[in-house]
């Protein structure tokens, strides 16, 4: 059974990035990792405070600087993500969003066919 996965918000999934690319990490390697998106140090410094609140984000106090850690997986962090999508804008119902993408061509040939082969392989 999966984990229930905090609500993140887009600005909190720039610091998740940083994080499961490189952690564990300081609050100034993430400001200095996140320099190139001007954010300023006191908001990346609230982010990192709020996702520890959520407990998405561990903090290890063992030395005299913190250091920060995901609590959760990428993926696990994704798919919670996309069922609060499914669920809000298709009403729980994945169909409904394929069907969307289909009829809409926003698929190419060659990911149709992935698709294919993937619930081929669901199915199995």
């Amino acid at each position: 059974m999966a984990k229930n996965v905090p609500n993140i918000s887009e600005s909190e999934w720039e610091i998740m990035k940083v994080l499961w690319e490189n952690a564990p990490l300081t609050a100034n390697e993430v400001v200095e990792a996140l320099a190139k998106a001007d954010w300023k140090p006191k908001t990346i410094r609230t982010l990192l405070d709020r996702l520890t609140k959520k407990k998405v984000v561990g903090v290890n106090k063992e030395h005299r600087v913190y250091s920060f850690y995901p609590l959760y997986a990428e993926s696990e962090c994704q798919r919670a993500e996309a069922k609060s999508f499914i669920d809000r804008i298709y009403g729980g119902t994945m169909k409904s969003m394929l069907a969307q993408f289909i009829e809409e061509d926003a698929l190419s040939e060659e990911e149709m066919m992935e698709l294919r082969q993937m619930l081929e392989k669901k199915g199995k």
